[in-house]
């Protein structure tokens, strides 16, 4: 019994489980980034669809309608290398001789841009962004125009100025009208957090496949066969944690949100 304990202490708590158990780290940084950059785009996206003047209505209406129906791991794979590549371009105009390093990239060494973890662990976040920011923006476009007109046009005839109906009126009520769809958009960009090992990044979903895989060694033979069933249910029992803490937080926004306003009784 003894040796079978510290077994299991020496195993979980070698270097590799270590690095594991930082990973859930950076799910958890690229998933709140990734929400507020979505909700940035998302908001963004919503004011120009539903924009007056022609041109940025079309511009969002095109950012919403495409990106929603591009696959997220096309944007992962986009996105960073097309900005890193972009970075050194510039840097090459400054860094390098003129004609030089023909055919290669980037045109010199002094051009190359090394990312680390952090680096890409933003461009990761805002890759979530863009993706989840049309669905964030088409939730936000469609719970503005649920706001009863009948009630701007109330709040216009007591003297109210167009901010004041934006910012006072219509606003406020959107928020219960959208929160609904805003938690299945949040839910959806964790699930795509499972893919940060596309950007080298240690993914806790590429972890727990190495881990569990066979192991062996050359002095001690085989050490586990095939245990990779138990780092997923590991990882699925850490995702309905994580569900269950955003269902109760979105359910106490909701309720504040919803304050003094008796017809968010009928949403």
């Amino acid at each position: 019994m003894t040796e079978t304990f510290e077994f299991w202490v020496s195993y979980l708590t070698n270097g590799r489980h270590l690095n594991w158990y930082a990973s859930f780290q950076y799910t958890v940084i690229a998933a709140l980034l990734g929400g507020a950059f979505a909700l940035l785009f998302g908001i963004g996206g919503a004011a120009l669809r539903n924009s007056s003047l022609p041109p940025l209505k079309l511009l969002g209406t095109i950012y919403i309608n495409m990106v929603r129906g591009v696959p997220d791991v096309l944007f992962f794979i986009f996105f960073p290398l097309a900005f890193e590549q972009l970075v050194e371009l510039v840097i090459a105009q400054s860094a390098c001789p003129a004609g030089g390093g023909a055919g290669v990239w980037p045109p010199c060494p002094e051009a190359n841009w090394f990312l680390g973890t952090g680096e890409y662990l933003l461009l990761a976040s805002v890759s979530l962004g863009i993706v989840y920011g049309a669905f964030t923006a088409n939730v936000i476009s469609g719970a503005l125009n649920s706001v009863p007109r009948g009630q701007l046009e109330a709040a216009r005839a007591f003297g109210m100025t167009n901010w004041q109906v934006l910012s006072r009126v219509h606003i406020r009520q959107m928020w219960v009208y959208a929160l609904p769809g805003l938690s299945n958009c949040w839910l959806l960009l964790i699930k795509a957090t499972s893919l940060l090992s596309l950007l080298q990044i240690t993914d806790i979903v590429r972890g727990a496949n190495l881990l569990g895989a066979p192991n062996f060694s050359r002095t001690a033979g085989v050490i586990h066969g095939d245990w990779r069933w138990g780092y997923y249910l590991a990882l699925l029992l850490f995702y309905i944690l994580v569900t269950y803490l955003s269902e109760k937080a979105f359910a106490a926004i909701t309720r504040w949100a919803s304050r003094g306003m008796p017809m968010a009784e009928r949403v």
